[in-house]
């Protein structure tokens, strides 16, 4: 299971990182509800990294620096590598989430969350460029798989 974890966070740095360079081509261009989704999908896997590993967590919705966001990412990658090597995944973890709610859930089913909920906003990205008449890159996983 490890490994397929390690393969699906590969896959998702590696079109977080592609799209933060397009719509850095295309930023005088790019609405700044793109620019809210995409930070708030980096900020989330940070968010979840965090609260696995007890650290500070970043606001849900705040705004990084945009010379930022593709440190700010690869930072999130090595954290959840890391993460996925040293935790037992099926172990569950208590957190309270942004509105202030205690929850449990296993390290696995959070993992899993942050790669679904990142590709979901990939997706409304892509939508929001196609309104604003911006062609979007493709961040499907299987266009990923065939570049291996």
């Amino acid at each position: 299971m490890k490994e397929e974890f390690k393969e699906l966070y590969a896959y998702n740095n590696h079109f977080n990182q592609k799209l933060i360079v397009w719509l850095s081509e295309n930023l005088p261009n790019v609405s700044d509800k793109s620019i809210k989704l995409l930070n708030h999908l980096i900020n989330a896997q940070q968010i979840w990294n965090a609260r696995i590993t007890a650290e500070k967590e970043f606001e849900v919705w705040q705004i990084n620096e945009w010379n930022e966001l593709l440190r700010i990412d690869n930072e999130n990658y090595s954290k959840s590598l890391k993460i996925i090597d040293n935790y037992d995944l099926n172990s569950t973890i208590e957190y309270t989430n942004s509105k202030g709610i205690k929850f449990s859930n296993t390290i696995k089913d959070i993992l899993f969350h942050v790669i679904n909920h990142s590709t979901y906003h990939r997706a409304q990205i892509a939508t929001e460029l196609k309104n604003n008449g911006i062609e979007p890159i493709t961040t499907d996983y299987i266009f990923y798989r065939r570049k291996a």
